[in-house]
């Protein structure tokens, strides 16, 4: 698949070929961001990462994405006694060591949004990650030394990025920790972080809400591109989604500015209504979708979001 013109970057690693298509907007946001950004910053301790400096005390840790997808957040919130990591990335290059660089060695809490390879595979690097409690059974499946086989050739070449595969940091078992809807997380002094349990994307996808910051960290829950529906369980069809989103919708007051988990960040909360909205419609009718692709050997219908992007799924998962 032919590429946009490469983003200029100085991280280690190179991206070979881009699996899924970026629309427009969103790649034009993203070279904006990484090509005139002041705050960014590659630390030698981990050369595969950009850091932004988002808020005073909360900065994005954007990754490449090694498997042809899309870029990809994690979160990193400095607490006036323990700092939080909200995803772990695919587990190329030392992230513990740059989480350490970064707070100064602070305690860490670290939390997925939920298990898939791009948010969840560097968790190997720390002893203990947490999740909403539906998400445990399947963190724990994929704790296995031959996750990143996928990510290589037959003669051991990275097929969508380029890398050193002694980058990835060995494998070993951590502790899955599952905690219920709303469970919150003290960084310090009274200050808070609450699991909001949004399910669609995966069973137990969880959204954080740093309620000083007054910022929700959204994980694929929300996305400037597509959230896309997984289905397999009773959790992950637009149903589901639609009704936790209202009941996010509820707390908007809660919260100013949202931050994804892949591309635009910094979104207005007014797209929460806009995902309900298209949610309802595919609902009333799942055959009056916008658009339709393939995806993963599998048809994927598109329904449009306004001001946002849109929501993929299939007949079996509405």
């Amino acid at each position: 698949m032919r590429q946009n013109r490469p983003i200029q970057s100085a991280v280690k690693g190179r991206r070979l070929l881009q699996r899924e298509p970026i629309d427009a907007t969103s790649w034009a946001y993203m070279k904006m961001l990484r090509e005139g950004s002041k705050t960014k910053r590659v630390y030698d301790v981990d050369p595969y990462a950009e850091v932004y400096r988002f808020r005073e005390n909360m900065y994005g840790l954007l990754i490449e994405s090694a498997d042809g997808m899309g870029d990809v957040w994690m979160f990193l919130i400095i607490g006036p006694g323990k700092a939080m990591l909200i995803d772990t990335g695919f587990g190329i290059g030392n992230l513990k060591g740059l989480v350490d660089e970064i707070t100064g060695g602070l305690p860490l809490i670290v939390t997925n949004t939920h298990c898939h390879f791009d948010h969840a595979y560097g968790n190997c690097q720390f002893d203990r990650c947490y999740c909403h409690e539906l998400e445990v059974e399947a963190m724990n499946r994929k704790q296995d030394s031959h996750i990143w086989d996928y990510l290589f050739d037959e003669q051991g070449n990275g097929i969508w990025m380029e890398f050193d595969r002694e980058d990835i940091v060995p494998f070993k078992m951590y502790e899955v920790v599952g905690v219920p809807d709303g469970y919150t997380f003290d960084l310090g002094e009274g200050y808070e972080v609450e699991l909001i349990w949004v399910p669609g994307h995966s069973a137990g996808h969880a959204m954080y809400l740093d309620k000083r910051n007054r910022n929700l960290i959204a994980g694929d829950g929300i996305i400037s591109m597509r959230v896309g529906m997984s289905g397999g369980s009773p959790f992950t069809t637009v149903t589901a989604y639609r009704r936790e989103l209202v009941k996010l919708s509820q707390r908007v007051h809660e919260f100013d500015h949202i931050f994804p988990g892949h591309f635009v960040v910094d979104l207005e909360t007014s797209v929460v209504l806009s995902l309900i909205e298209a949610c309802d419609a595919i609902i009333a009718n799942p055959e009056d979708y916008d658009d339709c692709e393939e995806r993963m050997g599998r048809e994927m219908l598109l329904k449009f979001v306004k001001g946002l992007g849109t929501i993929g799924y299939n007949r079996s998962n509405v």
